[in-house]
């Protein structure tokens, strides 16, 4: 059996460029958009995003806010929330579908 190898990449130190990988980056981003082949990457139709599903793993980021909303709403929703948990979850899914609708009605 082979010997297993393991890497872990910190994104926030990544490992360093060497002089040849620097110059081929700074060398892009000197060319002007015109100037960059993309032949090879295939158009985004109509068709693709028609059918095309958001990715499973996407969470968006959450912004932690102090809110004031009336009493009788909160107590609504964390009834309607398993043993009161959630309850904040479930009111921004609330915001969240409301936003959709006016968004599609917008649009």
């Amino acid at each position: 059996m082979g010997k297993i190898v393991k890497y872990e990449i910190d994104p926030d130190n990544p490992a360093p460029l060497t002089e040849n990988q620097r110059q081929e980056i700074a060398d892009l981003k000197a060319r002007a958009k015109h100037e960059i082949d993309t032949s090879d990457i295939p158009e985004l139709t109509d068709e693709f995003w028609a059918t095309a599903v958001q990715n499973p793993y996407f969470r968006p980021v959450k912004q932690q806010l102090t809110l004031r909303l009336d009493a009788d709403l909160v107590a609504w929703f964390k009834r309607h929330s398993p043993g009161g948990r959630g309850y904040q979850s479930n009111i921004n899914r609330a915001l969240r579908e409301y936003v959709i609708e006016k968004e599609k009605k917008a649009g």
